[in-house]
């Protein structure tokens, strides 16, 4: 027959094991060091190398969320001496990554930037929804036996550790401005994680500043700071959303006119497009296969009919020709619908 008792401890988190093992892994040590170290070296490579894979391949080791979840857990419960402990974690892990991927991104500063470096520069709302999501998943899975947080931890650390390298690298390239990104995705993921992190472990009873909330000027003010935070990144967040979906916009809308205008050339394709701002201008690059020269005359006339710049820039654009010729067995032709083997590789890095 269950009893009380053994009801309340077949639920599935116990309160008291949980405050323990979130203190216990918030400490700053030797393996949360060398972890962390492993962590950023493997990002810092994944990303330098394009690879996806070797990015996904630092979450094995990571160990950034442990801190995240001790100040989660220190603002729920009132707990200063846990809070300062889990931010001294943090900053000194963040610092472990920073410094190695520092290193590497000074030791390869003629590796050109891919786009898994270039996908981290521009955070959004989107990713500061991902961030929140992740945080509520890895709260719940500390306070639930069944579920392997280890594996949820490193998961979510991703979230924290490319980020970070990202504003590294471009910072040791002198490249400031995606070095910001970077870090800003960093810092949005960081706040995101601990402010779900903190509803989930309030919701589930972990309410000890509950009762000394309104009496404690300390407590109100440090969960005051995080739901500012979280407001202020909100707003900000929301403001690169809308650039970001106006940037895509504007692509597309270039991308159709080009197309449209190739339809005069027989035989033409647009292979690759992209649209950068350099010297106060939107530099619009464009690589066509046609077995038709185009003249500045023709280059003139698609750029005016190019629609207008979300920032109101001028445009310039910037066609590069490669000249194909399609052979069948009747002889030379042009053809719309060229086959794989007759495109070759765009030139993604020209001028």
């Amino acid at each position: 027959m269950n009893t009380p008792a053994s009801n309340q401890d077949s639920r599935l988190f116990d309160i008291q094991a949980a405050r323990s093992e979130i203190a216990q892994n918030a400490q700053f040590d030797k393996a949360f060091i060398i972890m962390n170290a492993l962590a950023a070296i493997i990002a810092s490579y994944g990303l330098l190398a394009d690879s996806s894979s070797g990015v996904i391949g630092a979450m094995l080791v990571a160990m950034l969320l442990s801190p995240i979840a001790g100040v989660s857990l220190s603002l729920v419960d009132g707990n200063h001496v846990l809070l300062r402990q889990s931010l001294l974690s943090l900053l000194g892990g963040a610092g472990i990554v920073v410094l190695c991927a520092f290193i590497i991104g000074v030791l390869h500063t003629d590796i050109p930037a891919g786009k898994e470096l270039f996908a981290r520069t521009h955070p959004n709302y989107l990713d500061l929804m991902i961030a929140l999501a992740g945080g509520a998943v890895g709260a719940y899975a500390v306070i639930t036996p069944r579920i392997i947080n280890a594996v949820v931890g490193v998961a979510i650390a991703t979230a924290l550790v490319p980020p970070l390298c990202t504003g590294t690298i471009f910072a040791a390239r002198g490249e400031l401005d995606n070095a910001f990104g970077g870090y800003l995705l960093a810092f949005a993921n960081i706040v995101a994680i601990q402010f779900s992190f903190s509803i989930v472990l309030w919701l589930c009873g972990f309410r000890k500043a509950t009762d000394q909330f309104f009496r404690n000027k300390k407590v109100v003010w440090l969960n005051g700071v995080s739901l500012l935070l979280m407001i202020l990144l909100f707003v900000v967040l929301g403001a690169n959303t809308r650039e970001v979906v106006n940037d895509m916009l504007f692509e597309s809308n270039v991308r159709k006119v080009l197309l449209e205008e190739l339809k005069a050339y027989p035989g033409s394709q647009l292979l690759v497009l992209r649209i950068v701002h350099e010297d106060s201008k939107n530099i619009v690059r464009a690589q066509i296969n046609s077995p038709v020269d185009f003249s500045a005359e023709d280059v003139a006339k698609f750029e005016s009919k190019l629609p207008t710049a979300p920032d109101r820039f001028p445009i310039e654009l910037r066609l590069r020709h490669v000249r194909v010729k399609v052979m069948t067995k009747s002889g030379d032709r042009y053809d719309l619908h060229l086959d794989k083997d007759d495109v070759p590789p765009p030139l993604s890095n020209f001028p």
